[in-house]
C-alpha cells in the first residue's frame, strides 16, 4: 500500500518521506518490526516508542511516524498525536472495516462481559446475524473463540480485527470499551451505533487518579456513537451523558425509558417486569443477583436500538446459559456450592456476595484476593465488604505481578480488623482453595472471587496456568481416592 494511502485523514507537521513508497506492514513494537513496515513511535504510560526507532529501523523499518524527528536520514512523517494517528492508519491499511458492519460498544465497570455476551445471543437469534465479540473473556467470530489478552486490544489490532470480522461474514460486532482503550485511543475514529454504560465504581484508579477522570474516560463513548443506552440510576450517570453527542435512551430500577418492576431474585436467576411507555415485558434470565436486573435492562434497550423487539428478547434471554466466570457454579464432590465469579472491584464482591447471601441455606464462605500493581485504596475496602457480607473470609492472592503477594494481603486485612467475620489467610490460591474445599460445611456457598474466566495467575510478568475449575477437579478427584 502507498503511504498516502495509509496517511489519509492525518495531520502531518512534518513529511521526510516520498509519499509514493510502498509500505508493507505496520508496527508499533520494536521487536515485531518487519523489512518494509511504517514504524509508529508511540509516546506511552509505561514507555516512549520514540527509544525504539533506530531497532525498528535495525529490522527493517523503512519509514517513521512519530511525534519528535527522529536522528539519522530514515524518511519520517512528524504528527502531534502518534497514538491517535495509529487508530486511523489502522482503519486506512484494513480499509475501514468497522464501516461494514453494525458496531456496539459497551462500557462500565462491572457487567460489560455480561452485557456483551446476552446482546450477542439476542441479536443472532433475534435477526439472523453473524456477530463478532470483543471482551475480556475472548474475542468471537460468531462461534470461532479466538485468544485475548487485554479487554480492548491497541488499535490497529483492534482494525485488524475488524477487518477478519467483515470478512468472515459478520455484520454486527459486539465489544467490551474499557475505560484504558478510550482513554489510549484504542478505539479513536471508531463510529458506533449504540452504545452501552453499565455503571461506575472504584477502579483502575491507578491509571486514571481519581473517579472524575475515570468516569469522562468513559463518556468519551457517547461522543462517538449514535445512541447512547445508560444506567440512569448510577450516581454517575448525570456528568457521564453530560456532553454526549447521541440521542439517549435511559435505564433503571428507579427511573429510566426502560424500568425494572415487580423484580423476583431466586437462586437460579432474575425475574421482573420490563416496563416503558409502550407496555409491559416479563423477563426471565437465568444468572442469580440483583445486578443482573441493571446488566439485563441494558442489553434490552440496547437490542431495542438495534431493532429488536422487548417480546423477541424477552423470549431468547429465556433461555440463555451462564456466561463464563459469572456466577458460574461448579460441581462438587458433596452438599454445598462452589461458584466462580470474576468480582475483582470493591462492587463487584459486594454484588455477587450479597446476591448470593439472598438464597444461600448455609454460610457465605467469600475466598478472594488483590491484583497486584493496581489501586492499593480499594484491597482494605474489599476486605470489609467480604467482612461486612460473608459468613467467612479467605483472603489468598489474585495476580501479585510485581508486588510481593504477602504485602497485598496485608493492605487488605486492616478491612477485616475488628470486625465478628472469622477470617483466615492462605497466600497460595490453590491451597486455599483446598482449604475452603477442607472446610466446607453443608449447605455453604463458596465464592472463589476475583479470577473468573481467567486460567493464569501473573507473578512477576509470567503467566502461570491456573484454572479454578481444573483446580477443584483435580483436589476432589485425589480426595475421593
Amino acid at each position: 500500500m502507498k503511504l498516502s494511502d495509509i496517511l489519509q485523514n492525518i495531520s502531518a507537521q512534518h513529511i521526510s518521506a516520498d509519499l509514493e513508497m510502498e509500505i508493507t506492514g505496520v508496527s508499533y513494537d520494536s521487536r515485531q518490526t518487519r523489512p518494509g513496515d511504517l514504524f509508529v513511535a508511540m509516546a506511552g504510560f509505561a514507555t516512549d516508542g520514540h527509544k525504539y526507532i533506530s531497532a525498528a529501523v535495525e529490522r527493517g523499518a523503512v519509514c517513521i511516524l512519530c511525534q519528535t524527528p527522529p536522528e539519522g536520514d530514515i524518511p519520517y512523517i512528524q504528527v502531534e498525536n502518534s497514538r491517535r494517528a495509529l487508530a486511523v492508519v489502522g482503519a486506512n491499511f484494513f480499509h475501514h472495516p468497522a464501516r461494514e458492519m453494525t458496531m456496539v460498544g459497551v462500557t462500565g465497570t462491572n457487567g460489560k462481559t455480561t452485557t456483551t455476551y446476552l446482546l450477542k445471543d439476542i441479536l443472532e437469534h433475534a435477526a439472523g446475524a453473524k456477530v463478532g465479540l470483543i471482551g475480556t473473556n475472548q474475542n468471537m467470530i460468531g462461534d470461532q473463540v479466538l485468544h485475548t489478552e487485554r479487554t480492548t486490544p491497541e488499535s490497529f489490532e483492534v482494525q485488524k480485527l475488524f477487518r477478519e470480522m467483515a470478512d468472515a461474514g459478520c455484520t454486527h460486532v459486539v465489544m467490551e470499551v474499557s475505560s484504558h482503550a478510550l482513554s489510549l485511543d484504542r478505539v479513536y475514529g471508531v463510529r458506533y451505533a449504540v452504545g452501552v454504560f453499565t455503571n461506575l465504581t472504584q477502579d483502575h484508579l491507578d491509571f486514571h487518579g481519581t473517579m472524575e477522570a475515570y468516569c469522562d474516560a468513559k463518556a468519551i463513548l457517547f461522543q462517538n456513537c449514535d445512541v447512547g443506552v445508560y444506567n440512569a440510576d448510577d450516581p454517575w450517570a448525570e456528568r457521564l451523558m453530560a456532553h454526549a453527542t447521541c440521542r439517549k435512551v435511559s435505564f433503571g430500577e428507579k427511573t429510566g425509558d426502560l424500568q425494572a418492576q415487580n423484580i423476583c431474585l431466586h437462586d437460579t436467576g432474575v425475574e421482573f417486569d420490563a416496563v416503558e411507555q409502550g407496555g409491559v415485558q416479563k423477563i426471565q434470565v437465568a444468572i442469580p443477583g440483583g445486578f443482573m436486573v441493571y446488566n439485563t435492562l441494558g442489553v434490552l434497550a440496547a437490542a431495542q436500538a438495534l431493532g429488536v423487539s422487548l417480546a423477541q428478547s424477552a423470549e431468547i434471554l429465556s433461555h440463555t446459559a451462564h456466561v463464563k466466570g459469572r456466577v458460574e457454579p461448579v460441581p462438587t464432590d458433596g452438599d454445598y456450592t462452589i461458584l466462580i465469579d470474576y468480582a475483582h472491584t470493591p462492587d463487584a464482591l459486594e454484588n455477587v456476595l450479597k446476591a448470593v447471601k439472598g438464597f444461600a441455606k448455609g454460610r457465605v464462605v467469600a475466598l478472594f484476593g488483590c491484583g497486584g500493581d493496581r489501586d492499593r485504596t480499594k484491597r482494605p475496602q474489599m476486605g470489609k465488604i467480604a467482612a461486612d457480607n460473608a459468613d467467612f473470609v479467605i483472603v489468598t492472592s489474585d495476580n501479585p505481578r510485581t508486588e510481593d503477594p504477602a504485602a497485598i494481603i496485608a493492605d487488605i486485612l486492616p478491612g477485616l480488623s475488628g470486625t465478628k467475620t472469622p477470617h483466615v489467610t492462605v497466600e497460595n490460591r490453590v491451597e486455599a482453595i483446598h482449604y475452603a474445599i477442607d472446610h466446607a460445611q453443608r449447605g455453604d456457598i463458596i465464592v472463589l472471587a476475583g479470577k473468573g474466566h481467567e486460567d493464569y495467575q501473573e507473578i512477576n510478568h509470567v503467566k502461570h496456568h491456573l484454572d479454578e475449575r481444573e483446580v477443584v477437579a483435580e483436589y476432589l478427584a485425589v480426595r475421593k481416592k
